[in-house]
């Protein structure tokens, strides 16, 4: 029996809100006033998720692979960049095996949308829903994200390779 490889990394994004955007998490177009402002679509969600695989398999970060001073990224399909990133950490020897993630964003509530992002998420990592988990918080009125000015999302992936 070989020895199993381990790693774990960890991702982060922000974006401010911005009228005249959609507010795209996780690949879900989610119904509000305001999106989220940058040169992708800005997902936040789906760009903390592909850094914690980039991170994990020592692939570089999201900012490397589709900077933002390419024509080519703009406007892109953060749930087609992550599944070029799938590519490239499964590319590389490794299997996804669980991803967690949360959102921080005050306004609109969530908690509908989960369950949708966590499948569409899956699905692009290519990995069964069951290991997939979103969860959703606000800021309680603290800071920029709390004002309502952005959101943030954090997530952690965990890969494995078997010698």
């Amino acid at each position: 029996m070989g020895i199993v490889d381990v790693r774990t990394g960890l991702g982060w994004d922000s974006h401010r809100l911005a009228a005249g955007r959609p507010l795209i998490l996780g690949g879900v177009r989610i119904e509000s006033d305001l999106g989220l402002d940058g040169h992708s679509d800005a997902d936040v969600l789906t760009h903390a998720v592909i850094d914690a695989l980039l991170g994990a398999a020592g692939l570089g970060d999201i900012g490397e692979h589709f900077p933002d001073t390419d024509e080519r990224w703009r406007g892109a399909d953060s749930i087609a960049l992550l599944e070029h990133v799938a590519q490239l950490v499964a590319g590389a020897g490794w299997t996804t095996t669980s991803i967690d993630a949360t959102v921080i964003l005050e306004r609109p509530k969530l908690k509908p949308y989960k369950q949708e992002m966590g499948e569409r998420l899956a699905r692009a990592a290519g990995v069964a829903t069951d290991r997939v988990n979103v969860k959703a918080t606000t800021a309680e009125r603290l800071d920029a994200v709390g004002r309502g000015e952005g959101a943030v999302a954090q997530a952690v992936a965990t890969i494995v390779r078997s010698s």
